[in-house]
């Protein structure tokens, strides 16, 4: 996955020390990673939100952005 600038979506924060500074949802420990790593996996959004303590929106959220964010990119 390209280098995103997460700092630019809401729905995530990173907290020095929180999880090695890892990019999390909003007042969660759960990585953003985590949710395109399930979903090479072949889970469903809903599969993500009833394993991980996130909302269907969040990660909607995170989808959406970095989806637009590759718009952006040039080749």
């Amino acid at each position: 996955m390209a280098n995103l600038d997460w700092s630019q979506c809401p729905a995530v924060e990173s907290i020095p020390g929180k999880v090695s500074g890892a990019w999390l949802f909003r007042d969660s420990r759960m990585p953003v990673q985590l949710v395109f790593e399930n979903l090479e996996d072949g889970m469903s959004i809903d599969e993500i939100t009833e394993q991980y303590d996130v909302t269907r929106e969040q990660v909607k959220a995170v989808i959406e952005f970095a989806a637009r964010s590759l718009d952006t990119v040039t080749l």
